[in-house]
C-alpha cells in the first residue's frame, strides 16, 4: 500500500511528471510550428534564444525535479516490491527517466547543440532549420507522450 511519505513521493511525481508533458505538449502544438513559420534566420534566432532561456532555475526544477523524484521513487519502489501498485510506479519511473530525460540528453540537446552553431543567414542554416524542426518536434512528441504516461502511471499506482 502506498501511503506516508511514499504517497507524498507519488503525488509528486504524478504532479511534476504532468507539469513536464503540460510544456512539452505547448512546444509541440503550438510553439514549434509558430517558430516554423518565421522565416529561417529569425526562426533560429529564436530557438536559440529560448534553448538558452530554458536552463532557469523554474524550468530545471520541474524537469530535474520529476527526474529526482522518479529515480527516488524507482529505488523506494523496488525495495517495497511486490506492494500493491509498485508495477505501475515503475513503470511511471522508466517511462520518464527514458522517454523523458534520455530523450532530452539523447536527441534534443545535441539538435540544440548543432542550432547554435549553424550560421541563421546560410542556405545551410535555413536547412537545417527545416530538419531540425521536424526532428526536434517528433522527439519532443515523445518526451510529451512518455511524460504523461509517467503522470498516469502513478495515478493508476495510487487508485
Amino acid at each position: 500500500m502506498i501511503d506516508g511519505p511514499y504517497f507524498v513521493l507519488a503525488v509528486l511525481g504524478a504532479l511534476a511528471c504532468g507539469l513536464a508533458a503540460g510544456v512539452f505538449c505547448a512546444f509541440s502544438t503550438f510553439v514549434m510550428k509558430g517558430l516554423a513559420g518565421l522565416p529561417p534566420a529569425q526562426g533560429i534566432a529564436a530557438m536559440n534564444r529560448i534553448n538558452v532561456t530554458a536552463v532557469t532555475p523554474a524550468f530545471m526544477a520541474v524537469f530535474l525535479g520529476a527526474t529526482g523524484l522518479c529515480a527516488v521513487l524507482a529505488v523506494v519502489t523496488f525495495v517495497l516490491w511486490p506492494d500493491e501498485g509498485t508495477v505501475e510506479l515503475l513503470l511511471g519511473c522508466a517511462l520518464y527517466l527514458v522517454g523523458s530525460f534520455g530523450v532530452t540528453i539523447a536527441a534534443n540537446i545535441p539538435r540544440n547543440d548543432a542550432l547554435a552553431k549553424v550560421d541563421p543567414e546560410s542556405a545551410e542554416g535555413a536547412e537545417y532549420w527545416r530538419t531540425y524542426v521536424s526532428e526536434w518536434t517528433a522527439w519532443n512528441h515523445v518526451r510529451g507522450v512518455a511524460s504523461l504516461a509517467a503522470s498516469a502511471s502513478f495515478i493508476l499506482a495510487l487508485t
